[in-house]
């Protein structure tokens, strides 16, 4: 059984429409930086407020991928 060894790196990404969808453009963007990717863990959720509104949602995360 071939060895792995994974890195763990963490990303904030942002919508103005939800949290899911922050978290969809923030992995969309990994998967175009990074190879191997085994897993993400939410690590925080905030939303920004604008003159009384909900004005972004955004979600720090952690992406795990396998090193080649």
């Amino acid at each position: 059984m071939p060895v792995q060894v994974a890195r763990v790196t963490q990303a904030i990404a942002e919508s103005p429409v939800s949290f899911e969808d922050a978290l969809q453009v923030g992995f969309k963007k990994a998967t175009e930086t990074l190879r191997g990717i085994t897993g993400l863990r939410i690590l925080e959720q905030r939303l920004s407020v604008k003159d009384n509104k909900i004005a972004t949602y955004r979600v720090k995360f952690e992406v795990i991928f396998i090193l080649e």
